[in-house]
């Protein structure tokens, strides 16, 4: 019983590291632009929903996406309705196969998206707990020069500018990455450098800024 109970939650494990495994390689896919026509697509769509935020409310979008939806679907729906009237067929429901689709999730599936979040969100509460309470003076220095500029940013740009310029960036950083890897590696490398060259200057002048050897 106790082995069969492992076979289970083996297979279920795999199941779901394939299906992130085809998550990622198919949001790769799209921000890599692999296939233009769907990339373009959901580029788009996304743009177009953001800047629509930044003219009507959360409310007012949802609202104005949802009476399209239904708009469509009713349209849609009517037409068959009267077009199989006409011709006098029995197509049944145009989205009937929609509709016999299933949509819900099971227990497990619940369970192990609930176990997930509990993770991250355990992590990062341990590790905002170990830089705010100074476990190591050096992370949490960074962690305040981090802050320190983002409140430069929030001074520039709102929550949604933001949340536009992400998008932009991951739909295009990806391609020119891919197309001039080597030069901006040879770069980063370089800001790496200077940067580690700065931090090892703090941390000789900073009482006990100095990492313990491991």
């Amino acid at each position: 019983m106790q082995a069969s109970g492992t076979t289970a939650a083996a297979a279920d494990s795999t199941k779901m590291e394939g299906f992130w495994s085809s998550w990622k390689c198919q949001a790769m896919e799209l921000l890599y632009w692999r296939d233009v026509k769907q990339s373009g697509l959901l580029f788009g769509s996304v743009m177009l929903l953001l800047f629509s935020l930044t003219q009507f409310s959360v409310v007012s979008v949802v609202a104005y996406l949802a009476l399209a939806a239904l708009s469509a679907t009713i349209s849609f729906r009517v037409y068959k309705s009267v077009l199989q009237a006409v011709q006098k067929t029995d197509e049944g429901h145009p989205f009937k196969a929609y509709l016999d689709m299933e949509v819900s999730m099971s227990q497990d599936q619940m369970q192990k998206y609930a176990e997930n979040v509990q993770y991250y969100l355990n992590s990062t509460l341990k590790e905002l707990r170990r830089l705010f309470l100074v476990q190591d003076l050096v992370d949490s220095l960074k962690f305040a020069v981090l802050m320190w500029l983002l409140t430069y940013v929030g001074a520039l740009f709102n929550g949604l500018t933001l949340l536009i310029l992400a998008v932009v960036s991951m739909f295009s950083m990806p391609v020119v990455y891919e197309k001039y890897q080597a030069q901006i590696d040879q770069y980063l490398g370089l800001i790496r450098t200077q940067v580690n060259s700065v931090v090892g200057k703090i941390q000789e002048k900073i009482p006990g800024a100095k990492r313990k050897a491991e």
